[in-house]
């Protein structure tokens, strides 16, 4: 198999990584907001739910959780397994990846000095308004560096969904090097995630750089 045959086929499975990657996002920000929240309420089983919820993501291999989620349901209910895995993969990398923004989300919100709370009382808002208008607005701009980091990892992680045998990139890459005995494969797809963390770190440099108001 020629260089280029062999780029032209792992492009093929790119797109099924950038589709990982993209709804592992689109699902994941805004429910670790949500789980952030949870983690913060002042009602103590919520709270303490939430955490070993939190504890357990974080503290076990993605790998397994895209087994479970994969398979368990078949081996617990008899469920037959998703024909389409991208489902079943991006749900395991949404929930575990909210975990962790969860906890970012956490640390920036509790950062906030608490005069600015006071102040918006004084000012006339309810908690709702000065969370949404004033508290997250700055939230964002602080855990930016913190989410830019997980938005790098997660592009290499996606390489896992080879758990459970969905052909994105690395998996065709694996497929191709078992066949021709060759580790060309990996290197080739070493410069694929080279590239896309590139643009993807570019990309979010911007937008820190656009959320640098005060400077």
């Amino acid at each position: 198999m020629t260089l280029l045959t062999m780029i032209v086929k792992m492009g093929e499975g790119l797109s099924k990584t950038c589709a990982i990657f993209s709804l592992t996002l689109l699902f994941s920000l805004p429910l670790g907001m949500v789980v952030a929240l949870l983690r913060m309420s002042k009602n103590w089983l919520v709270s303490s739910v939430t955490r070993f919820f939190i504890s357990i993501l974080r503290g076990t291999p993605l790998m397994l959780q895209l087994l479970a989620v994969t398979y368990g349901p078949y081996y617990i209910w008899e469920v037959p397994v998703a024909r389409n895995k991208l489902i079943p993969v991006v749900i395991a990398f949404a929930i575990n990846y909210a975990a962790y923004f969860a906890e970012i989300y956490r640390g920036g919100i509790e950062s906030m000095p608490v005069g600015q709370y006071e102040a918006a009382e004084v000012l006339g808002y309810t908690k709702a308004q000065t969370f949404v208008h004033i508290i997250l607005p700055q939230v964002f701009k602080r855990v930016m560096p913190s989410i830019t980091n997980e938005v790098v990892t997660l592009v290499k992680d996606t390489s896992m969904a080879f758990t459970v045998s969905y052909q994105e990139m690395f998996t065709i890459g694996k497929q191709i090097s078992n066949s021709e005995s060759s580790f060309m494969p990996f290197l080739v797809a070493g410069v694929f995630y080279f590239v896309f963390n590139a643009v993807v770190d570019f990309v979010m440099g911007r937008i820190e750089k656009r959320m640098s108001y005060y400077k």
